[in-house]
């Protein structure tokens, strides 16, 4: 009888053990968009991934590209638009007009948008006041509380000295006050197609850009943000090398979902220019698939303050971010300067013989005196699963 109660005790000791770990490894998931109903999914093997203001006619092709949401409609939505992405179950985010009314039961629509880029100056010299975008916000809230609002602001965001703030020009301090009149906050700049010779190819005012804008929502609102992959005016166009940077940094620092800018105005307009590209195509596809597969890890609690970094070139910081899901322990670093260097890792707890694969990249880190260490060239991104 002794026995039998011992063992007993030890399956119940056994099952709690094995009940905490799973605990541990998979932390309890709590998703940004479990408060409206209508929102973007509360899965956690979901992060957005969007498109901006394309027909959505392509919406299949994007599709392949693993992009999940359309972000904007032109002069829409209507009837038609809205019929278009349900046939091909792609989601989006419009702007709130009788039609979208008109299908508010309708789960194509998963969140509405305030006109782009307020921020900047309009007719006047002036941009719109924060007072107007909280004003509509509460308009739009009262119509439909089901489904987030978005505002999407420019580059003033990550670019202090931004002329296209007009009167506004160097005030920051806006962006808290226009913020209040969102739950969904993103931002765009495009630092190797759309910025002045001097400061082109700064890949780094993206992950700057994300950052303040986190700071800004202060928790209680949410940051996204827009990203470059095509020669939009003419110029330079990014290489897949640098959209993967400015995706993994925009991510890093905290940005909750990526939407890609894919037009090209000049020297001739092509409006689905990504789709156009073979290179480029390939490589954001690369992409969204990397991101789409870590989901889970990404929308797991980040460990604040996870992992220590020293970079040998003080002139190439690094940014990292640390979660854990599954019973591993993942690193996401980036260099968020242009130039090489030597990372060494200080992770608590780094076992001797742990297995430190570099994830994407079909090859594994011996760790070496409870540090692991890698080479990172101009603007590498790099992602590390520790067992």
């Amino acid at each position: 009888m002794i026995v039998r109660r011992v063992l007993a005790t030890c399956v119940i000791l056994l099952a709690a053990t094995v009940a905490a770990g799973a605990d541990e490894a998979k932390p309890e998931f709590s998703s940004p968009y479990a408060q409206w109903k209508n929102g973007p999914s509360k899965d956690d093997a979901y992060f957005p991934i969007a498109v901006w203001c394309q027909e959505p006619v392509m919406a299949p092709e994007y599709q392949k590209a693993g992009i999940n949401l359309y972000f904007a409609l032109w002069e829409g939505p209507t009837e038609a638009q809205l019929a278009e992405l349900k046939k091909d179950g792609m989601q989006v985010v419009c702007a709130q007009n009788a039609v979208g009314l008109a299908h508010i039961d309708d789960p194509t629509i998963v969140g509405w948008m305030h006109g782009d880029e307020p921020d900047n100056a309009q007719s006047g010299g002036a941009p719109v006041p924060p007072a107007k975008i909280v004003e509509e916000y509460e308009a739009i809230r009262k119509a439909d509380p089901s489904r987030p609002v978005f505002v999407n602001f420019g580059r003033g965001v990550a670019w202090d000295g931004w002329k296209g703030r007009g009167t506004r020009n160097n005030h920051p301090e806006d962006f808290a006050e226009y913020i209040k009149g969102c739950d969904i906050a993103s931002f765009d700049i495009y630092p190797v197609a759309n910025m002045p010779a001097n400061l082109r190819g700064q890949l780094d005012f993206v992950g700057h850009g994300v950052e303040r804008l986190v700071k800004w929502c202060d928790g209680g609102k949410y940051a996204w943000n827009a990203l470059e992959c095509t020669r939009i005016h003419g110029d330079d166009k990014p290489t897949p090398k640098q959209v993967r940077t400015e995706v993994w940094m925009s991510l890093v620092k905290g940005s909750r979902g990526i939407i890609y800018f894919v037009h090209q105005f000049l020297p001739k307009f092509d409006e689905h220019a990504l789709l156009d590209d073979p290179e480029m195509l390939a490589a954001v596809t690369a992409i969204n698939r990397q991101i789409t597969r870590l989901a889970p890890v990404l929308n797991s609690p980040t460990i604040p303050d996870g992992v220590k970094v020293e970079s040998s070139n003080k002139d190439v910081p690094l940014a990292t971010m640390v979660k854990k899901q599954g019973g591993a322990t993942y690193i996401f670093a980036v260099a968020m300067k242009a130039g090489a260097t030597d990372a060494t890792f200080t992770l608590d707890g780094l076992a001797a013989g742990a297995q430190v694969r570099v994830v994407g990249e079909r090859r594994s880190i011996e760790p070496a005196d409870g540090k692991i260490r890698d080479h990172f060239d101009d603007w590498d991104a790099h992602i590390y699963r520790i067992r």
